[in-house]
């Protein structure tokens, strides 16, 4: 592939919207092509599939279709919008990728690793991101920051225990994948945390 591939990983309200959006601002005056998208989404058929997986009403869903639903949508996204633009060699910033499944589902969930490296590994084997930035927050001091959990999101109503689970499992992520999986620290404002997002990209030359 010839473009850059960049995911953005972290609790709820950790901040990835803003910090995706002030990334493709800089990327914008540097004249980078790029593209911004999302998991799950990134296409009309992984849009659907989103909207399955976050309906407050599906309450009775079992973890292991939600896991399957992500990785559907997964793989739906990056044929659809992905790759394409990889191989135009646009750069790409998405919320949320494979770590995601291993944090939410895995640690989360407490669903077995093996089964979401399996049902990931298309994804895992030929479209690992070139960096996964992931906005290191406390759940409790992230949802402070998004004033609540979403009463209409299935996931943002799992609970504090669940969120803790989920931020415990991207630590010990990081603690696994070294170099691969980056804490960016975001204790500054949202400009300071873009400062060291930044700095972390230009050392590993993902950007000028």
């Amino acid at each position: 592939m010839k473009g850059k591939f960049i995911v953005f990983e972290g609790c709820e309200g950790a901040g990835k919207s803003t910090q995706m959006r002030l990334l493709s601002e800089y990327l914008k005056e540097k004249g980078v092509a790029h593209v911004v998208t999302r998991e799950p989404g990134g296409g009309e058929i992984s849009e659907a599939i989103r909207k399955i997986i976050l309906n407050g009403k599906f309450t009775e869903m079992t973890d292991e279709c939600e896991a399957l639903l992500y990785a559907a949508a997964r793989v739906q996204h990056l044929a659809d919008t992905v790759e394409p633009a990889l191989r135009r060699g646009d750069t790409v910033l998405c919320d949320r990728y494979i770590f995601s499944s291993y944090a939410y589902q895995g640690y989360g969930r407490g669903l077995d690793m093996r089964f979401l490296r399996d049902i990931n590994r298309y994804a895992a084997e030929h479209f690992m991101p070139d960096v996964t930035l992931f906005l290191d927050i406390p759940p409790v001091r992230a949802f402070e920051r998004k004033h609540g959990a979403d009463e209409n999101d299935r996931i943002e109503q799992a609970g504090a225990e669940f969120h803790e689970k989920v931020y415990r499992g991207y630590l010990r992520l990081a603690e696994e994948y070294g170099d691969a999986f980056v804490a960016v620290d975001c204790s500054g404002t949202k400009y300071e945390t873009n400062g060291n997002i930044l700095s972390i990209l230009r050392c590993r030359g993902l950007i000028a």
